[in-house]
C-alpha cells in the first residue's frame, strides 16, 4: 500500500464497537514485534520514544531526533504508522504546518495532537486549539493525504475531578475540533465506564481511550461503543520491567 491507501486503511479501522487496539511503540524495534504480533496498525507514545532516548516527556527530545525514529519506524513496517506529536512542536501555526508537513513527507498516515499547553500550564482555548487543528488539516490536504488528526484532550488529566463537568468540556471540545478537520477524539485519563459510553454515543468524531488501571476491560470498551484503544506508555513501562528483571538475575 502507498500513503494514501494507508491513510484510508487506518481511517476505516476505527469502527464503534470494534475498535482498533494500538499497543504502542516506541522505536523501530518494537514496532516490528507489534507488527508481528497481529498489529493492524503501528502508533507511536511520546512519552516512550523520549524515555527510551534518555529524555523527559513534554517535547524534550530535539524534533530532529524524533523525525529520525519516526523515519526507521515508517521504513520497517508495511503497517499504517500514526505519531504521538503532543503540541506538534510549534505555538506558531505557520511552524506547525511546517512540522506537519515534515511529518507527513517520512510517510505518516496520522497524529495524536494534544490540547495541553506543552511549554506552559493548562489547557488551549478551545477556539485557539481549533485553530491550530485546521492549520495540521490544511497542511495535509496541501501534501495530498488524509491524515486521520487524533484530538487528545487532556481534560480528564488534572484538569477536573468532575465527571459530569469534565464531560461537558470534552463534548464542546469535541465538537469545536471537528469543525475544525480532527478524525478522531482522545480523552485519556477517562475511566469512569458511563462518561465512556455517553461520549462513545453522543460525540461525533471516533472515541479513542487509554489503557491504563481502573479501566474497563477492551471487551467491555467496545460494547460501549469507543472505536480506538491505545495503550501508551504502559508496552515500554513493561518491557523496561522485563529487561531490569533479567539483568538482575544476570548480575547475582
Amino acid at each position: 500500500m502507498d500513503q494514501i491507501e494507508k491513510a484510508a486503511r487506518f481511517a476505516e479501522l476505527h469502527v464503534k464497537g470494534t475498535p482498533v487496539v494500538l499497543y504502542n511503540a516506541w522505536d523501530a524495534g518494537s514496532a516490528i514485534a507489534v507488527a508481528a504480533a497481529g498489529a493492524k496498525a503501528i502508533a507511536t507514545s511520546s512519552w516512550a520514544v523520549a524515555e527510551t532516548q534518555g529524555y523527559r516527556d513534554g517535547e524534550a527530545i530535539p524534533l530532529e531526533f524524533v523525525y529520525q525514529i519516526v523515519s526507521r519506524i515508517v521504513e520497517t513496517t508495511y503497517l499504517p504508522v500514526t505519531v504521538d506529536f503532543e503540541g506538534g512542536y510549534g505555538e506558531d501555526d505557520t511552524e506547525l504546518a511546517e512540522n506537519i508537513t515534515r511529518l507527513i513527507a517520512l510517510g505518516v498516515v496520522g497524529i495524536n495532537f494534544e490540547d495541553r499547553v506543552v511549554k506552559g500550564s493548562g489547557l488551549y482555548e478551545i477556539d485557539q486549539q481549533a485553530r491550530r487543528i485546521a492549520a495540521i488539516r490544511t497542511a495535509a490536504e496541501q501534501m495530498g493525504v488524509d491524515l486521520f488528526i487524533n484530538a487528545r484532550t487532556d481534560v480528564f488529566l488534572g484538569h477536573t475531578r468532575d465527571v459530569r463537568t469534565g464531560v461537558v468540556e470534552v463534548e464542546a471540545r469535541a465538537k469545536a475540533y471537528a469543525a475544525a478537520g480532527a478524525s478522531g477524539v482522545f480523552v485519556p485519563g477517562l475511566v469512569d465506564t458511563a462518561a465512556i459510553g455517553w461520549l462513545a454515543g453522543n460525540v461525533k468524531l471516533p472515541l479513542n481511550v487509554m489503557v491504563k488501571e481502573g479501566i474497563p476491560s477492551n471487551d467491555r470498551l467496545a460494547k460501549l461503543g469507543v472505536s480506538r484503544i491505545s495503550y501508551g506508555a504502559m508496552p515500554f513501562g513493561r518491557a523496561m520491567s522485563t529487561v531490569e528483571e533479567l539483568a538482575k538475575e544476570a548480575f547475582l
